[in-house]
């Protein structure tokens, strides 16, 4: 297995830039998610990583290797792609084995890691089918086995769930992360689902507009978010943003008084589950426009003077649109953002 380091990997498309001098550093056996919108440049970079596509600048650094000039093939990688790339004309056992016959394995050694691969992917049984016989998921396992049977030294993966309905991707996650943990293989996987993201990875890059703007822990990055755009894309709800102005340390919101760290305007984010309904009189004021029964909790939106915010309510509440309540909120759970640059306070 290996590491991987992105040392300041740009790139330019004629005269639109993609990326902005990234720096990464991926451990050995480590789990990282790129996670943002489209066409932030998460694609791109694992393109630069795989040898498909060639950096204006910067190195990548495999292992103790600088790949940066090398080949796909002579990077020690494999890749899962978004439409399984599984070939039809050859049945699974074929398909698992074309890397290895690719790089001169013998009879021996094929045998031996098509089935490896095949038992942790659970598909032993379809090894003499072809894949036109195979349900999406079923050819989604084969295209990882293909790879992993390989031992690459990293694992890139771009968006390999997305054409599969929701209830096999949440079957394939944990598959997935169990697979990944058991072969120990370095993975940088390439998603805008945040909740593929926060299942799966170690630590999670959030890319947008050809930056990373936050990497951390999922936990973290969930919790205590660098940027307003990172709280406002990570979370389902996303994280509910109010406009303020602080005073002497404090900002007055209705029936609330919060500790600010600067004065002057100021925005105060917070997560819609972190929100305990209480009367408009003592609370955060709050005007219910919908309220949505989501099974496991009532999702409200409302708004909050004038910004909207979605709060997570319990199922058996009774609230009506147009009701105006109070949100009580947990000083600790709470984070500051700059107007002018987006960015989270320190400390915040």
């Amino acid at each position: 297995m290996a590491g991987i380091l992105i040392d300041k990997v740009a790139k330019q498309f004629g005269n639109a830039v993609a990326l902005q001098e990234i720096s990464l550093s991926v451990a050995d056996g480590e789990f990282v998610a790129l996670l943002g919108p489209s066409g932030c440049g998460k694609t791109t970079l694992l393109r630069i990583i795989a040898g498909l596509e060639v950096q204006s600048s910067g190195k990548v650094v495999i292992g103790e290797r600088d790949v940066s000039a090398l080949k796909p093939s002579e990077r020690g990688l494999a890749m899962v792609f978004q439409n399984y790339a599984v070939f039809p004309h050859m049945t699974v056992f074929e398909n698992v084995a074309f890397g290895l016959r690719m790089k001169g394995a013998g009879q021996a050694r094929v045998e031996a890691q098509v089935h490896k691969a095949a038992a942790l992917l659970h598909i032993e049984e379809y090894l003499e089918r072809y894949p036109a016989k195979l349900s999406g998921g079923q050819r989604q396992r084969v295209a990882v086995a293909r790879a992993l049977a390989v031992e690459p030294a990293v694992l890139l993966m771009d968006e390999p769930l997305s054409n599969l309905d929701a209830l096999l991707r949440l079957e394939m996650r944990a598959e997935l992360r169990s697979v990944l943990r058991e072969a120990g293989t370095t993975t940088i996987y390439v998603t805008h689902d945040q909740t593929e993201a926060m299942g799966l990875a170690d630590r999670i890059a959030v890319m947008h507009g050809g930056h990373i703007v936050q990497i951390d822990t999922p936990t973290t990055i969930y919790s205590k978010p660098a940027t307003r755009f990172v709280g406002g894309f990570v979370g389902s709800p996303p994280m509910n943003f109010v406009n303020t102005t602080a005073t002497a340390g404090s900002a007055r919101l209705g029936g609330i008084t919060l500790a600010a760290p600067v004065d002057g305007p100021i925005i105060l984010g917070f997560r819609g589950e972190d929100a305990r309904l209480t009367d408009a009189a003592s609370g955060l004021p709050f005007k219910v426009k919908v309220a949505e029964p989501m099974g496991s909790h009532l999702l409200l939106t409302g708004h909050v003077g004038n910004d909207l915010a979605r709060i997570v309510a319990p199922s058996s509440t009774q609230i009506d649109a147009g009701t105006m309540l109070g949100l009580a909120l947990d000083p600790t759970r709470i984070i500051w953002v700059d107007p002018q640059t987006g960015r989270t306070h320190p400390g915040a």
